[in-house]
């Protein structure tokens, strides 16, 4: 377990992939409103829901494959092994040592 000063355990940090998945589903959000605000004030909801399923490449399968990616980097970002940066231990040292 890992401390910080004030003696509370620390929240594990985050890489790179978690705020890249976040950043993929935020977009999406933002795609599939704007889609559904432009689509639905000239046509109805259902041609909206009509893309989802048709056979053309639409925005809105580029929704669904950004959600897919972004769930994919949030839950190899959090569950990622960490890298143990510490110092070797007695074994580790004896096996690099050289004699030099």
């Amino acid at each position: 377990m890992r401390f910080n000063r004030q003696g509370r355990e620390r929240q594990p940090r985050r890489n790179w992939m978690f705020g890249t998945g976040i950043l993929f589903i935020v977009m999406a959000a933002i795609i599939a409103l704007r889609n559904l605000y432009l689509i639905t004030t000239i046509y109805s909801f259902e041609v909206y829901l009509d893309n989802y399923v048709n056979a053309r490449i639409t925005n809105e399968k580029f929704v669904v494959a950004m959600l897919f990616v972004g769930g994919i980097l949030l839950y190899w970002g959090h569950f990622k092994k960490k890298e143990d940066y510490s110092s070797p231990d007695e074994h580790e040292q004896h096996r690099f040592d050289y004699g030099i």
